[in-house]
Formats: C-alpha cells, sequence, structure tokens
C-alpha cells in the first residue's frame, strides 16, 4: 500500500482522490484546539466576532502538547478523542475547515458535515505522542495562551503519519476496516 504525501493546507482536489484507509504523510502548517479552545471559538462565532485564526483551508489537530524538554520544539503531543470536538466540528465545517486529525469515532452528524463539505478526517496513533512530536518542526501559541495546553498553537510539520479514516464521500474506515474482516474471517454478509 503506498502513502500519500499531503502539503497542508489541504485543497479540495486532495481530498477527494484520498479515500478511508489510506495512509499518508502530513506536512505544512496545522492549528491545534481540544475541547476548551473549540467552545471559546464557538462562542466567539456566536457574538459575531472573528475567530483568532482563518479556518477556511486548514487543519486542526485535537492535542494538548506538553512542555518541550531542553532542546526540543514540543513535548508529547498525541491525539485526543475527536468526538468531544463533535458538537463544535459542523460549525467550523461550514466555515471551511478542511482537516481534522485525532483519535476514535465521529458523530453521524459531523460525517454528513464532513461530506457536505467535502473535508476529511485523518486518525493519528494513540499513545505515540513522543514520537508524533518529532515530526513538528515549530509551534507557536496563536490564541488562548491562558488555556496552557490547550491552547490553539499554529504547527509546521513534517511527514506527520495519520491513515483516513472518513473521507470526502462519508466513508467510515473503522465501518469499512471492520466490514472487510468479517467478510474475510466469517464469510460475506456476516454480522
Amino acid at each position: 500500500m503506498s502513502v500519500a504525501h499531503i502539503t497542508n493546507p489541504i485543497t479540495e482536489d486532495e481530498i477527494a482522490k484520498l479515500k478511508a484507509g489510506d495512509r499518508v504523510l502530513l506536512s505544512g502548517t496545522i492549528y491545534t484546539a481540544r475541547d476548551a479552545a473549540h467552545k471559546r471559538m464557538i462562542e466567539t462565532l456566536e457574538k459575531g466576532e472573528k475567530l483568532p485564526f482563518n479556518v477556511d483551508g486548514q487543519t486542526i489537530y485535537y492535542v494538548g502538547p506538553t512542555p518541550a524538554k531542553p532542546g526540543h520544539v514540543i513535548g508529547s503531543a498525541g491525539p485526543t478523542t475527536s468526538g468531544r470536538m463533535d458538537k463544535y466540528t459542523p460549525a467550523l465545517l461550514e466555515l471551511g475547515l478542511k482537516g481534522m486529525i485525532g483519535k476514535g469515532f465521529r458523530s453521524g452528524e459531523v460525517i454528513e458535515s464532513i461530506k457536505k463539505n467535502k473535508a476529511i478526517y485523518f486518525a493519528a496513533i494513540g499513545g505515540s505522542g513522543a514520537l508524533l512530536a518529532r515530526t513538528i518542526q515549530s509551534v507557536e501559541v496563536i490564541a488562548y495562551g491562558d488555556l496552557g495546553p490547550e491552547a490553539i498553537y499554529k504547527l509546521t510539520i513534517k511527514d506527520f503519519p495519520a491513515v483516513v479514516i472518513i473521507d470526502g464521500e462519508g466513508n467510515d474506515w473503522y465501518q469499512l476496516g471492520k466490514q472487510q474482516f468479517q467478510d474475510q474471517y466469517y464469510g460475506q454478509g456476516a454480522d
């Protein structure tokens, strides 16, 4: 299986080529945001104010990095559970957010919004935060610094490994993989 090299910000043309289950190496600029930052972004939108960065065409990594050790750019930077952002995600996708990186399942509402807005959801391997941190070349706090690790950071990454979990057509690798396993080991149509 080949690995796609993607440079962020990701385009709709690139998203259209990627399918659930594809392995990718992501490079370029991405942003971080977890629960508290998402909540603030939505409150900002509800007040009619501008977000601290333009989400149009961007990718958000659901991570709260640990402090950097001497000689390192960042500490451990493993993904957090994506479902915690589900209630906020459709609003950001409507504003043009194109990519999300996290771990775990997404709600039906988020999957429909991914399809509608031609976006994509990647998963990074949980428990590999120290290894993932090696792909991060620069870090800059751009908003909500008072949130500490849950602030919004701008990251420059190179060859960050991920898997397409939900592609632009709404195909869900967690469901497809389960079905392929069942078909292979238990016969077609097994439940």
